[in-house]
């Protein structure tokens, strides 16, 4: 550690922090607009002046490196005039847009400028004005307001990794562009509104539609994906209006998906608000007490066998709990969570979780890809493997694939191979990459959707947990055997036994006139037409999307921005959130209308309120007990049981690895329902080819 003083008080810090970190260690307030802790050093606003004690003038804190036994001054008059100064150098040319502009209320600029600004103007010239930028259909711009702090430049090159913007000319005429005119192309462009310190870069949906300081502010969790980002939903009255990160360095740092931040306005938009019954064909409105009747008598009589249930991908754990209940008292054993037809190893925890945890990205030193295509899956998991990537150097992080992807994955890969066959070549050692893996202190696999959804998935499954033993993946302290989800609900759902008893029925089983009853959560995403022209489908969910018109019964359930909620994410950290609004018309939580059936059916559940439901979940799993940690089994990833090789090509299917996700932006029904969305899909679709005249 080295020694500094900071205005008297002696600091200790890390060698090679920066001045300003040593004064925030201290405790103290440094003004900045440029600096930013997650990204590169620019050095270019000059807010951040310090006097260090022998330095000829004014230092920027932000790339001055300590050294042992440095003093610091951080509030002398020098260094008050330096900062007054250069303020008003920042408001030459800024417009006085405060009244009309989104950032107000949580501007950087706005709120130094009381420190260190002087009320008046000294500029008589003309100021300059700049042209703004189309950036897509996201964020929106007012380049005048820009003062050039390059954050944008920086985050869109070092953390989204499509290095679409750029600063040209200089001096007074430099600004801010994308060189040739074009919508961002990040999964994670909204960020750069939370980065920018002054107006520049706003939200283009939201523009205009109210301050900042009338938000009413709830911590929440994403359930866009199965990263569980950590978020804060902002309302006003009954209405979600913004939805923004919240900081933890264990899962998403700061940063938040498009679709989790924009989708907001699929929120209002095709609710179900009121029970339906369908009579003689039609859909009819009915109360809760008549819809749980008409239920309860199309119930009676109907075995236990002929009854199934299959839940959706953003359920929250209470309400899988009370359905799973629900359907036990019926006598019932088909449920079913898996929409996608996916295989999943059961016998431990650690068989379909991310068990290094996300954060175990950074120590890792080698990552093979199968089936698995982070940037649309989880594309803030993403932004970390490029975030090892850069930091590892050239070299240093060798990533390789087996499965393409439609994109650039923003980092460089090596692709080994298209389908399951090129795991062959890693298990006989043919494949130079098997060689990387063994000789790496951490490696990584990372096991997709694209591979458990196939019908040789145990087989893959098998084969990868084979190389898993032999690379070293799973060893003392680390295990990088990775299982990527994609539903914000799947781990919660394996963790409570979500799946078919000992003589149930899977879904597709369910789904092929397994059952005469079916109860569906949320479920909308499998081809509807699958479901047998005989079969009672109940569908409980909140928006109208395409399981809710092939509905028979229509219980109408909130939005996970309604209800308070626990959800388990891809690495198995058992986090809540909390409601922000309540849900429109007669529409209620999920598991208080399982509760509320389950009276009327005459197979009352064992529980009133949200505490005894969670009591439950927690007996069920004793993981749900444990709120924003990872459970983790001291054995680690349970070795092969028969040991039997699974390395013989015949095991495997043909066929390439199919990506699961087609449209990143229309994968559940809260981001069909969103006309944001919508503009999306519409102007990211890819480009198809036209033959020529």
């Amino acid at each position: 550690m080295v020694r500094v003083i900071v205005d008297g008080t002696p600091v200790d810090v890390a060698p090679g922090s920066s001045a300003l970190q040593a004064c925030e260690a201290a405790g103290k307030e440094i003004p900045r607009f440029c600096y930013h802790e997650r990204l590169s050093v620019a050095g270019n606003c000059r807010m951040c002046l310090v006097q260090v004690v022998r330095a000829p003038k004014p230092v920027a804190s932000c790339g001055f490196p300590v050294s042992e036994g440095m003093e610091i001054l951080t509030d002398t008059e020098v260094v008050r005039r330096a900062r007054r100064a250069v303020m008003e150098f920042l408001l030459i040319n800024h417009p006085l847009d405060c009244p009309i502009c989104d950032q107000g209320g949580e501007c950087d600029l706005q709120d130094q400028a009381y420190g260190y600004g002087t009320g008046i103007s000294r500029y008589q010239e003309d100021k300059r004005a700049v042209t703004d930028k189309n950036l897509g259909p996201l964020v929106k711009t007012v380049m005048t307001r820009c003062i050039q702090c390059t954050r944008c430049v920086r985050f869109s090159t070092e953390v989204a990794g499509t290095p679409e913007l750029g600063m040209v000319s200089r001096g007074e005429n430099a600004e801010i562009t994308t060189y040739v005119e074009k919508a961002l192309t990040s999964e994670l462009s909204g960020n750069l509104i939370d980065i920018c310190p002054v107006g520049a870069l706003t939200a283009k949906p939201s523009a205009f539609h109210a301050r900042s300081w009338e938000y009413k502010k709830t911590d929440s969790i994403d359930v866009m994906d199965a990263v569980g980002t950590n978020i804060q939903v902002q309302a006003r009255g009954g209405e979600v209006m913004r939805i923004v990160p919240r900081v933890n360095d264990e899962v998403n740092e700061e940063w938040l998906s498009d679709k989790g931040r924009f989708s907001v306005d699929g929120l209002k938009r095709r609710r179900l608000d009121r029970p339906w019954v369908r009579v003689h064909g039609k859909l009819h409105p009915a109360s809760w007490q008549d819809t749980f009747v008409s239920l309860a008598r199309r119930l009676d009589g109907v075995t236990g066998d002929r009854i199934g249930a299959i839940a959706g991908d953003l359920c929250d754990a209470e309400s899988l709990c009370a359905l799973k209940d629900l359907m036990v008292a019926l006598g019932s054993s088909n449920i079913d969570c898996r929409q996608d037809g996916a295989w999943y190893d059961t016998s431990a925890r650690e068989g379909y979780l991310f068990n290094s945890d996300i954060v175990g990205l950074d120590d890792a030193d080698a990552l093979l890809l199968v089936g698995a295509n982070p940037r649309h899956e989880a594309p803030v998991l993403n932004a970390r493997i490029r975030k090892r990537f850069l930091h590892a150097g050239r070299g240093g992080f060798p990533i390789a694939s087996i499965g393409g992807f439609p994109t650039d994955p923003t980092y460089d890969v090596t692709v080994l191979g298209e389908g399951p066959d090129a795991l062959t070549g890693l298990l006989d050692g043919s494949s130079a990459f098997a060689e990387t893996l063994k000789n790496a202190k951490r490696p990584m696999i990372i096991l997709g959707h694209a591979a458990l959804t196939r019908h040789d998935a145990e087989a893959v499954y098998k084969a990868c947990r084979q190389l898993a033993e032999q690379v070293g993946v799973v060893n003392d302290g680390w295990n990088g055997f990775n299982v990527l989800h994609t539903a914000a609900s799947r781990v919660g759902a394996l963790d409570l036994g979500f799946l078919p008893g000992s003589h149930g029925l899977a879904a597709t089983n369910m789904l092929r006139g397994g059952v005469d009853i079916l109860w569906l959560l949320g479920a909308d995403e499998f081809p509807i037409d699958k479901i047998g022209p005989d079969t009672f489908v109940i569908y409980q969910g909140h928006h109208g999307d395409a399981a809710a018109a092939r509905a028979d019964i229509i219980l109408p359930g909130a939005a996970y921005t309604e209800k308070p909620g626990t959800y388990v994410n891809t690495a198995g950290r058992v986090q809540r959130s909390f409601r922000a609004v309540f849900p429109p018309g007669e529409a209620k939580e999920d598991w208080r209308i399982l509760r509320a059936f389950s009276e009327v059916a005459g197979h009352t559940l064992p529980y009133d309120t949200l505490e005894a439901l969670r009591a439950r979940m927690a007996a069920v799993n004793p993981v749900f007990a444990h709120i924003g940690t990872v459970e983790k089994s001291p054995a680690g990833l349970a070795r092969l049981s028969d040991g039997s090789p699974t390395n013989v090509p015949g095991d495997f299917g043909a066929g390439e690895f199919r990506p699961v996700i087609h449209d990143y932006y229309q994968t559940n029904p809260i981001s069909r329902a969103s006309p944001t969305m919508a503009e999306c899909s519409r102007v990211y679709a890819p480009a198809h080819a036209v033959a020529a005249e």
